[in-house]
């Protein structure tokens, strides 16, 4: 089997881990509310601080991984998740809430974010490209599947300490695993990208070793692509998927249906059904970037999602009815399905290195959206008592990206050559 399978599996468990504290947030805010007696402002922050640091990493971590190479970054976020995880189970304070759960998990799932997806895939394949980047996406999915009802229950019967060793222990058992399994490139063990010829595999080895190579590159690339309208509309949208997403749904959902006298485990049983539909929505959505033109998924992921947040309010309730339910399978169904597609408009516009920047950059969008979307979700709930507004805003924001979506263009745009210094 070539080996870039045997990366992609590696990738795809790592991201399963980072995933696995991505679901965490919104089951564990009450019982650490409830433990230490800190305010829902406190715990926000402590979630802002992560999203944003989270964002705002993904474009450096893709330009360390271009000098220092993907295996010695990855290994190192593992490191920084298992260690801010771990210690969080001795905080006493709200700023070491903050610290821990804040800056350096925010910094370590930030550096294994889908960024670093995209760059093994395009590193890794020529062929399946859109299917591979699918099945990353997919990844968040089911760390989400696997770990979400398992922490709900910990923290149940356990307390929620347990639960965050659990993440800490996951995160450090797979650094020797992307130690010996992975590798920068192709060419470190004499293969080619997978399906690609002779032709492909030199222009992959040129434009690798050509590409941004610090972090100074990073910022380079975002100075040149913010020249451009494509940019900006794929931010903007990104900024909205952020928000519609990891912002309100994975912090807030949660607290939501307790509200509404639903318990956690409860809760989270019907995040499992997103995650569930969010396997075959996002692998379902690579197979279909390789095939469809990519705005008009866009437009129609953008606009499911939409109706299904301006539903939920009208839906949410003390019982679990089938409205609720089907609402759940439409979040699961375009959860992360905006991602194969992001990235193969990045990469058709930009290059499949420097798309692989830029991503970086609009994913940064996307957590900066997720950031201001908790916070303003919450200031919602406690102003008026509870979430109806902030899901009516998040789905009046997901249809004004469905209309966006149509406005980016297709087609190479040549970003001015930058040699780092």
């Amino acid at each position: 089997m070539h080996h870039a399978w045997w990366v992609a599996l590696v990738t795809f468990l790592v991201l399963i881990a980072s995933a696995a504290f991505r679901s965490s947030t919104g089951v564990m805010i009450i019982p650490i509310e409830q433990e230490f007696g800190w305010s829902r402002a406190a715990t926000s922050l402590a979630i802002s601080v992560n999203l944003v640091l989270y964002g705002v990493t993904a474009p450096f971590a893709t330009a360390l991984m271009e000098r220092f190479g993907i295996r010695r970054i990855a290994a190192g976020a593992l490191a920084l998740l298992a260690l801010g995880t771990g210690l969080t189970t001795l905080m006493q304070a709200s700023w070491q809430l903050v610290l821990l759960w804040g800056v350096l998990v925010g910094v370590g799932t930030g550096s294994t974010a889908l960024v670093f997806g995209a760059l093994v895939a395009n590193r890794w394949f020529v062929k399946r490209r859109g299917l591979i980047v699918g099945i990353f996406g997919a990844a968040w999915a089911t760390g989400q599947l696997v770990f979400l009802p398992i922490m709900a229950s910990t923290i149940e019967h356990r307390g929620w300490r347990y639960a965050a060793a659990g993440v800490a222990l996951l995160s450090a058992c797979l650094i020797p695993l992307v130690w010996g399994v992975m590798r920068d490139r192709p060419s470190d063990i004499g293969v080619q990208p997978y399906g690609a010829d002779d032709s492909e595999s030199e222009v992959e080895s040129n434009t690798v070793h050509s590409a941004w190579r610090t972090a100074t590159s990073a910022l380079a690339t975002l100075r040149d692509a913010s020249r451009t309208r494509a940019f900006w509309l794929l931010a903007g949208t990104f900024f909205i998927c952020g928000w519609t997403t990891n912002g309100i749904i994975s912090s807030h959902f949660v607290p939501a249906m307790h509200d509404h006298g639903v318990g956690a485990t409860t809760a989270a049983s019907l995040l499992v059904i997103v995650g569930v539909f969010d396997v075959v929505g996002t692998v379902g959505s690579g197979w279909l970037t390789d095939r469809m033109d990519p705005r008009i998924l866009l437009v129609v992921y953008y606009g499911l999602r939409g109706v299904a947040m301006i539903a939920l309010p009208i839906i949410l309730g003390p019982q679990i009815q089938l409205p609720l339910i089907v609402v759940m399978v439409l979040f699961g169904l375009d959860w992360v399905a905006t991602v194969p597609p992001t990235v193969t408009l990045c990469r058709e516009i930009y290059g499949p290195d420097r798309g692989a920047v830029v991503f970086g950059w609009v994913f940064a969008s996307h957590m900066v959206g997720a950031a201001v979307a908790a916070a303003v979700s919450g200031w919602i709930r406690v102003a008026s008592g509870d979430y109806a507004n902030a899901w009516w805003l998040a789905g009046g924001l997901a249809i004004a990206a469905a209309v966006a979506c149509l406005a980016i263009p297709r087609g190479t745009t040549r970003l001015r050559a930058h040699a780092a210094a």
